[in-house]
């Protein structure tokens, strides 16, 4: 898939989180081909796809290891990153985890845990990025949900409450944001068939159900989710802000 050129992309510090795989690494491959200057953070070692991102892009990414549920080593990875690049310029929260549970089986510790990786770390890395982006009186905060709780869906109720809450907060901080021109939007994937979803949760009969759901008849890739991304951190969605930007082949119809 070809995403437009941003000429205001380029050379841009972008920092996400998750950057490595799944959803996160069509972002990070679609914020290089931009010119972007890229900075991700995974727990799981990455340098094996950095070099396949430098040789497909001719630019390389900084990987920075990092569990994002501990806020100290996060900041201090977003200072790192910012030391590399320069302050940044664009935030994409991405890293989530959908695991499968039952109310029944949460536990306090499963909860924390939960709230942590799928919420916690999102307000965390915010904190860290504002400061520098109220300084220089302009930054876009893309939060990536998903459109499980729009749908109502049973067998993750965490997870989904964690991307509930996601949108007062991304409307909340856009209100406060605001006036420093800083953006805040969220961005909702639909069902995008990662290398992880199609090893966990995928079935052909799940599937089906899926697509016969959405109006289009195409199975989602994270390119499809990145096209958005680039849109919410470029000049081109300057007077938008605090809301969030669907991409599930027409699953749930907003508005």
């Amino acid at each position: 898939m070809t995403h437009p050129i941003y000429p205001d992309l380029k050379d841009a510090a972008v920092f996400i989180t998750g950057g490595g795989s799944g959803i996160g690494a069509g972002l990070t491959e679609a914020f290089l081909r931009q010119g972007a200057r890229v900075a991700f953070v995974q727990r799981s070692e990455a340098t094996e796809f950095c070099d396949t991102m430098e040789q497909a892009t001719g630019n390389r990414p900084l990987f920075l290891s990092c569990d994002i549920t501990d806020p100290e080593a996060l900041k201090a990875a977003i200072d790192q990153a910012a030391s590399a690049h320069g302050p940044v310029q664009v935030l994409v929260n991405n890293a989530a985890n959908d695991q499968r549970h039952a109310l029944a089986d949460v536990t306090p510790d499963f909860m924390d845990w939960m709230l942590a990786i799928n919420f916690k770390c999102y307000v965390n890395a915010i904190q860290a990025v504002a400061p520098a982006m109220q300084a220089a009186g302009t930054g876009s905060i893309i939060n990536l949900t998903s459109i499980s709780y729009m749908m109502g869906n049973a067998g993750y109720p965490i997870y989904t409450a964690a991307n509930s809450a996601l949108n007062g907060l991304t409307r909340s901080l856009a209100r406060e944001f605001g006036p420093d021109r800083i953006r805040v939007n969220a961005l909702a994937p639909g069902w995008v068939m990662t290398p992880k979803q199609l090893e966990h949760w995928v079935t052909p009969e799940g599937l089906a159900a899926h697509l016969a759901r959405q109006c289009l008849p195409d199975t989602l890739s994270p390119a499809d989710i990145a096209g958005g991304a680039l849109f919410l951190a470029s000049d081109a969605s300057r007077a938008m802000t605090g809301q969030a930007l669907v991409i599930d082949g027409g699953v749930v119809v907003t508005g």
